[in-house]
């Protein structure tokens, strides 16, 4: 979260979204399919209960030729403006399934869930679905407060608002409803701030996320509005390590050589290859990128091919998340 007047006005501007497509999936297009024919059928995972593995089908997909529905759905929700929280959500072409991912998305601490759909993620998305061959559901839950505070994504320590709660509860139950996934089929990323709370509610809510993307994210807290009250540390994604119910998530951490954005101690620099050291002591996957840029739309959305064969990875491994160090 912003914690300086610089941090606090920096642009989280929309790019031309010019998403590179070189990349190739062809050692995973040679696996064999999976038995059931409702999974081949729809290039998906089996039901839970069976093998939760993807099919990846790479061109042959629905959004290759028809771009994903918008939705807005609201939720009901304290410490939310009008008590109402609202989540964009993205679906591809198509009836929803348990058998389909879904990633969920979250913004940073300036901005809404309205600026991650006006960024052109979806179709951005939608781009990378068809080359990979794996679609999969989009939504990213809206995570301010009525009264301005810097969230982090949590639940606030005076019970003004569970932002926290809503995203891992009420969001996931809002936005997969009849269709519940196993958690080898849920991943959660998220932007600057919510590159924070992606890595911090992996952690928290093991059972809940297989995977997690962050995008200049950082590690430790940074919480200004004191929104976790005397109880930071278990808020803390460097804290939360020594439970081995989180030693399969796979981390993907992609930070900008040039991004320099203030906490309230230090900088995002060097976030991502801190965290990441911590995850390789302890044998966790984790992988990460170091593109060109600064904090905005334009360093972070070039990279959505790599961040998308890392989660069709853990997608199509057997039992959903893969095992072994990245790179």
């Amino acid at each position: 979260m912003f914690t300086t007047l610089s941090r606090r006005t920096a642009a989280l501007v929309a790019s031309s979204l010019v998403v590179a497509t070189a990349g190739t999936l062809a050692a995973i297009q040679e696996g064999a399919p999976l038995p059931g024919s409702a999974a081949q059928a729809a290039g998906a995972a089996m039901p839970p209960g069976g093998d939760s593995a993807v099919r990846p089908r790479p061109g042959e997909v629905a959004s290759c030729t028809k771009s994903g529905s918008n939705d807005t759905v609201e939720v009901p929700d304290k410490g939310a403006p009008d008590g109402e929280r609202p989540i964009w959500v993205r679906r591809p072409p198509g009836p929803d399934s348990a058998d389909m991912p879904v990633l969920y998305l979250l913004h940073g601490s300036t901005t809404t869930h309205l600026d991650v759909r006006d960024a052109g993620v979806g179709d951005a998305l939608d781009e990378q679905m068809c080359r990979t061959g794996v679609e999969f559901v989009v939504a990213a839950p809206f995570g301010q407060e009525v009264g301005g505070s810097d969230t982090e994504w949590g639940d606030a320590a005076d019970g003004d608002f569970a932002i926290e709660t809503f995203v891992t509860e009420k969001a996931v139950d809002a936005v997969e409803g009849e269709h519940p996934r196993p958690r080898e089929l849920r991943a959660i990323g998220g932007f600057s701030m919510g590159g924070y709370g992606s890595a911090a509610l992996s952690l928290r809510h093991p059972d809940t996320y297989s995977q997690a993307v962050s995008w200049a994210g950082y590690f430790k807290v940074d919480d200004p509005s004191d929104t976790f009250g005397d109880a930071p540390g278990s808020h803390a994604p460097d804290q939360l390590l020594g439970d081995k119910s989180v030693r399969d998530i796979r981390f993907m951490l992609i930070e900008g050589k040039d991004d320099h954005t203030p906490l309230q101690t230090g900088s995002i620099h060097g976030e991502a290859e801190r965290f990441a050291n911590l995850l390789r002591e302890r044998d966790m996957t984790v992988e990460t990128m170091h593109p060109e840029g600064d904090h905005s739309w334009d360093t972070w959305v070039p990279t959505f091919p790599e961040a998308v064969e890392f989660l069709v990875k853990g997608w199509t491994s057997p039992g959903g998340s893969a095992g072994g160090q990245g790179g």
